[in-house]
């Protein structure tokens, strides 16, 4: 039996559940002490320990009893749970995460914080501090069960599939197998034996030292041709008076389950998000598909025609409805990246000294789990700004007439098809004279005289910082041109608002999905390629005198007050001459957007707006330069989505050279 993925399962359910009890445990000390908060916490640490009981992690089950033993006397009411004792069980949460990552990546286990955490909890539940471990005592317990007991009966038809139970039992023998006994029950008579099955069995023990995934190994190519045991086996447990409780508390936990999940609860199942996204895939054919028929029925005659049209109406119906209820699946609320900001703003705002309240809006706001992912990192970068150099000390707050408690706020909401994420805070705000003198040193490019929001882009330069003493936490600006980069990456973007004395907004507006994408369709000679509409800025029809060629036989378009590099998507894509340049008329010119950059693509003719499904190039062919991906037309064909950041990083290259 292939245990990895119950494994697997354990991992991810056990996060799952330490993110419940950390939520939990955030809002019993913003005083949401109620039953259901308390009971929430107490069946994530019952349902982490019973499930590490069951795969042979004993330490994760010992450490998280204690938990649970606490948290069950507090749903009992026995006991209350003040600031310090959530303080606890907070880093009890943390010890728990790294024993996981133990269980599951192998490593090191952080044996002092452990034996420290367990110190703590244990002084809470008995209201005596333990005395500390004798160097006899400190010495690490062993890591896994004491020992593994498995029974290996192979199918008859093993030798067939070339397999050899000899070899396996060499590995085994390697590893220290000991206590061997061959199971020979059902060898047949004399008479009967067939030198081509396998009759025997085998039963023994492995010493708890070897790791699991070092059996598994042994058995992946006949997991499916046996019968195949293997249970770890606990040593005696030393503190038998601490088991009844273990019992009582867990038939406990069983009677108020089926309450608990009872009422019409809404039922799930797990899938591998590779099955979901190969379901996009087929669902992304059938619509160009659909979109192919359309296409094809449109000269023919409504009437004569009249049934096939309909159905092919009706299929389109039933194509959109499809590929919105598929997309859906990928769908996850929002709260699933700002979850993790209440524990991160409480111990940032600790360490710094100063009082932070959180208020978050929209956590059920939907968006594509590979988008939410992928935006935590952006996140964590403006609130770990906000809080350090955003908002005030409790002092300097009173001293404005402000709460001494600065606020961030963390909002979703949806907008024309994008969604909308601001992070807020009613902090001091950018200081505009302090950017402009850092710009100024700098040499950076300024207009004449900027607005505000030229002067908030300012900080999206690599490097640039108006922060007077850099700390380890963040600076104002450093870094904020790799937030602008990874939220372009996502097809978004990030705007600044900032009032000086009353705080800032970073607004970052992000595509739904990663899968479908907004685009401009251009023609270049025969070719369709598109555009991606979020880097689009304008189009033209440059005149002659607009157009001028440098050094290098390199050409620049002057737009208005400036020149901008132009790309001629043709020749950048070995077409030759554009149908423009060999017909002598002029070309059309597409402004776009990268890194704070413009370039001007040279196209033949602008086709019009669509939605695409994006294909992977790279893993279907290979990574072309300047393409991002290929998507297929309604009429079939295939059109590139060009990578503007690609060309735009060329040409830069080509600048430096």
């Amino acid at each position: 039996m292939d245990m990895s993925r119950f494994h697997a399962a354990f991992f991810e359910e056990s996060r799952e559940g330490l993110d419940i009890a950390e939520s939990g445990l955030l809002g019993m000390e913003s005083g949401r002490s109620d039953a259901d908060t308390i009971n929430a916490i107490f069946r994530a640490a019952h349902s982490i320990k019973g499930g590490a009981g069951t795969f042979g992690f004993k330490y994760i089950s010992d450490f998280t009893h204690v938990m649970e033993t606490l948290l069950d006397e507090a749903r009992a009411g026995k006991r209350h749970l003040d600031s310090a004792a959530v303080s606890v069980l907070l880093t009890s949460v943390d010890v728990l995460r790294g024993m996981l990552q133990y269980a599951e990546s192998g490593g090191a286990l952080d044996q002092p914080a452990i034996d420290a955490s367990k110190r703590e909890l244990d002084t809470l539940l008995t209201g005596v501090a333990p005395p500390m471990p004798t160097a006899a005592a400190a010495k690490p317990k062993s890591d896994g069960p004491e020992c593994w007991r498995i029974h290996f009966r192979p199918f008859e038809s093993l030798f067939m599939s070339g397999n050899d139970p000899l070899r396996m039992l060499r590995e085994l023998a390697d590893l220290g197998a000991r206590d061997i006994v061959c199971l020979e029950d059902t060898l047949p008579k004399f008479g009967a034996f067939d030198p081509v099955n396998a009759y025997l069995g085998w039963s023994f023990e492995l010493p708890g030292t070897v790791k699991r995934a070092a059996i598994d190994d042994v058995f992946a190519w006949v997991e499916d041709q046996c019968d195949l045991v293997i249970e770890a086996v606990e040593p005696e447990v030393a503190d038998v008076d601490v088991a009844p409780v273990a019992v009582e508390t867990a038939a406990s936990n069983d009677a108020h389950a089926p309450t608990a999940s009872g009422g019409g609860a809404e039922s799930s199942i797990r899938v591998a998000v590779t099955k979901v996204d190969a379901l996009i895939n087929l669902v992304g054919e059938i619509v160009i598909t659909q979109a192919m028929l359309q296409q094809r029925a449109e000269g023919l005659d409504p009437v004569q025609f009249e049934g096939l049209l309909a159905a092919i109406n009706q299929l389109e119906r039933n194509s959109r409805d499809l590929q919105e209820a598929v997309m859906s699946v990928r769908m996850l609320p929002v709260d699933f990246a700002f979850s993790r900001f209440p524990r991160m703003v409480r111990d940032l705002a600790t360490r710094l000294g100063k009082k932070v309240r959180l208020k978050t809006v929209g956590e059920q706001t939907e968006l594509d789990k590979g988008v939410i992912e992928k935006i935590v990192d952006p996140l964590v970068h403006l609130i770990r700004n906000s809080i350090d150099h955003g908002l005030e000390s409790p002092e300097d707050r009173r001293a404005a007439g402000k709460d001494e408690t600065g606020t961030i706020s963390l909002t979703a909401r949806h907008q024309g098809g994008h969604i909308v994420i601001e992070v807020t805070d009613d902090g001091r705000g950018l200081n505009r004279d302090k950017i402009l003198a850092k710009a100024i040193e700098r040499n950076l490019p300024l207009a004449e005289n900027p607005t505000d929001a030229q002067v908030w882009e300012l900080i999206f330069h690599p490097g640039f910082s108006t922060a007077d003493k850099l700390t380890d936490v963040s600076g104002r600006g450093v870094g904020m041109d790799v937030v602008r980069k990874n939220i372009q990456a996502l097809g978004g973007s990030v705007d600044i608002r900032s009032v000086t004395g009353k705080g800032s907004t970073m607004t970052i507006r992000l595509p739904l999905t990663l899968a479908i994408l907004d685009g401009m369709t251009v023609a270049v000679g025969s070719e369709v390629f598109v555009l991606p509409l979020n880097v689009v800025i304008e189009s033209l029809q440059p005149k002659d005198d607009e157009v001028r060629t440098i050094g290098g036989g390199d050409r620049v378009l002057r737009l208005r007050d400036d020149y901008i590099p132009m790309v001629n998507l043709s020749e950048q894509y070995g077409f030759g001459p554009g149908t423009c340049a060999m017909l002598d008329t002029p070309s059309i010119a597409v402004v776009v957007e990268s890194e704070g950059k413009r370039i001007a693509l040279e196209v033949d003719e602008l086709i019009g707006q669509q939605q695409v499904v994006i294909k992977n190039l790279e893993s279907n062919y290979r990574k072309v330069a300047g393409v991002s991906g290929a998507t297929i037309l309604g009429d079939g064909r295939v059109a590139l989505i060009v990578d503007a950041d690609g060309l735009a990083q060329h040409i830069r290259m080509k600048d430096a050279a």
